[in-house]
């Protein structure tokens, strides 16, 4: 008797944890085909923003070398490396800077592989009310991601607390790997919150940006993004640190895109009907 009743209990318990797991598994499904095309070009979005942002990071950290040519002079910066060859022509305006990663993919200290040329036009000072900073790209690669279009900045002066900012135009795409396309306009503040006043110290400048852009991503989901929390840039870190952009499609529900607290990683999370997935950036 005492065995039936041991057999029973047994038969119970594997029968409780079988539902247990079917329960977990469930709480862990993958999100839904339309919750994925979603998630995809949300993926899409936060990858052209990073390489069209990251041309100005990587244009600041150039200008930081103080001779006219110069080859591997940047051995502690975040983007460039040894196999980088930077030209500034500064003998009078518009000045030029042209930033050459050469021909076959180069590894640059963010460890990415990079390869191509980025070219900017400064009409006037950097510092200077009005000076428009216009980047090209020459067959520029990163991670055999291409990166076409401009990149236009326009010098607003101080803002309220005395912070030098820049209007921020970008009309590009990404051509990935695979052959898909990007497509990624914006129009956008760029705030120089902090190291502004060490012009000469590049590690320590953060900036804030605010503002709208849309993409088409590589699936074909069009949205329209706003930026709702402040995108903070470090160029001390390889990621976007913190800022939350909500993206919107017609007929679909809203993407939020959240870069976290501020912490110097590739995470954040895509928030769709109110379920988080996170992602790496």
């Amino acid at each position: 008797m005492k065995t039936r009743k041991l057999i029973l209990t047994m038969l119970v318990l594997a029968g409780l944890a079988m539902l247990f797991a079917c329960c977990k598994k469930d709480e862990e499904a993958e999100p839904d085909p339309q919750q994925e095309e979603n998630l995809n070009a949300a993926k899409d979005d936060a990858l052209a923003d990073k390489l069209f942002s990251e041309l100005t990071d990587i244009t600041d950290e150039a200008m930081r070398g103080q001779e006219k040519s110069y080859k591997g002079m940047m051995l502690d910066t975040i983007f460039m490396g040894p196999c980088v060859t930077v030209t500034i022509d500064t003998l009078s305006f518009p000045f030029t800077v042209s930033i050459d990663f050469g021909p076959t993919n180069c590894l640059c200290n963010d460890g990415k592989w990079r390869r191509g040329i980025i070219n900017v036009e400064h009409t006037g000072p950097y510092w200077a009310p009005g000076t428009v900073i216009t980047t090209t790209l020459d067959n520029y690669f990163v991670n055999d991601h291409q990166v076409l279009g401009t990149k236009i900045l326009t010098n607003q002066g101080l803002n309220s607390s005395g912070n030098p900012t820049w209007t921020v135009h970008v009309d590009g795409q990404v051509i990935k790997p695979d052959g898909s396309v990007i497509d990624w306009v914006g129009d956008r503040m760029r705030e120089w919150s902090e190291g502004h006043n060490t012009p000469f110290i590049w590690w320590d400048d953060t900036y804030m940006l605010t503002g709208t852009h849309s993409v088409a991503a590589s699936n074909g989901e069009t949205l329209t993004a706003t930026i709702t929390q402040g995108l903070e840039i470090s160029l001390n870190c390889y990621w976007i640190k913190s800022g939350v952009i909500e993206m919107q499609h017609s007929a679909l529900p809203l993407i939020i895109l959240n870069y976290g607290p501020g912490t110097c990683d590739d995470d954040a999370v895509v928030i769709i009907n109110g379920v988080s997935y996170p992602i790496k950036l």
